[in-house]
């Protein structure tokens, strides 16, 4: 019994010291692309990492912008202690692009990538190993950002309220409510000129409360959100986070341009709102999970929801294509 206890202890430390050495491989091979490239960033999930520790290797002061990933606050922390250059995104399960997406969409909201920027982004499985690697171009992908040449995508919503309203879009495509799958629309931007294309649905459960008490960045919204959200109809929501309304109906001129296929009602009024006055909508799909952006008619990017999947017998994370 000693004998395979030994075996079973001996496998499991040439695995982990196989993970590991793959991880620093990738990392090299991603810092040496870059230079030999001239890329102008590199973008770290440290989630992937087997320890913190290999963060040593790299240098934070050379002209190479690295852009560190995580999902949990304390590993944010101590990603801090090694560049302000820290993005978090939703602790919520993704398929690897879904990541890369999301990522890519908060450094570019926070302005730490620009448009035509060339990027390499790596990742793997969290509190596992690295195991890919991407090449991109900021505004090359028409997944990514078919319209970057528009003005900056946060100009009148801020950037806190944007990336707040996209993370809670998140959650409710991964979590649904109560077991069962829903789907919602936010809809972020000048009130007054939104408001001339909507229809109260139902009586507003937001009104009359002073703007600090509905505000979307407070956390005790987040509940109330999630709630409200099962409701037929869209949030609309200021650009400094005041949640307007709940259970509001778009009724916006529908845009001439075709929607991609298979996407119904719900999407076709978020784009219109978005063609007709200055906002942008974020949408969750009640039967994929996948959480959309638009934005003056168009869909910016799709971010994808991963398929549940079952642990495995030793209790590894799973792997998520």
């Amino acid at each position: 019994m000693d004998s395979n206890k030994n075996k079973q202890q001996e496998d499991l430390a040439a695995f982990h010291q196989k993970e590991e050495s793959i991880s620093c491989t990738i990392l090299q091979s991603a810092l040496d692309l870059a230079d030999k490239c001239a890329l102008q960033s590199l973008l770290l999930f440290v989630d992937g990492l087997t320890d913190l520790k290999e963060l040593d290797s790299i240098n934070f002061d050379q002209p190479l912008k690295i852009i560190l990933i995580t999902r949990h606050d304390q590993t944010f922390e101590l990603a801090q202690k090694y560049t302000k250059n820290v993005v978090r995104i939703p602790e919520v399960q993704l398929t690897r692009m879904g990541q890369i997406k999301m990522a890519v969409m908060l450094s570019f909201s926070k302005r730490l990538l620009k448009p035509n920027d060339f990027f390499v982004y790596i990742t793997g499985l969290a509190e596992h190993h690295l195991d890919t690697m991407v090449v991109m171009q900021v505004g090359r992908e028409y997944e990514l950002f078919q319209s970057v040449d528009q003005p900056p995508l946060t100009e009148h919503i801020r950037r806190a309220t944007f990336e707040r309203i996209l993370n809670l879009a998140l959650e409710i495509a991964s979590e649904g409510r109560e077991g069962k799958a829903i789907g919602a629309t936010f809809v972020i931007g000048d009130i007054k000129d939104i408001s001339e294309h909507t229809q109260q649905n139902i009586i507003n459960p937001f009104k009359g409360y002073p703007e600090d008490q509905r505000n979307i960045l407070d956390e005790k919204m987040t509940e109330t959100v999630k709630e409200f959200a099962s409701i037929d109809g869209a949030f609309i929501i200021k650009g400094t986070g005041a949640i307007v309304s709940a259970g509001t109906y778009l009724l916006p001129k529908l845009v001439s341009e075709e929607l991609p296929q298979g996407l119904g009602a719900r999407h076709a009024s978020a784009a219109a709102i978005t063609a007709a006055t200055k906002c942008i909508s974020i949408t969750v799909s009640e039967s994929t999970g996948t959480v959309r952006i638009w934005r003056q008619g168009h869909l910016i990017t799709e971010i994808e929801k991963a398929k549940p999947v079952g642990k495995s017998p030793s209790n590894s994370p799973h792997v998520t294509n």
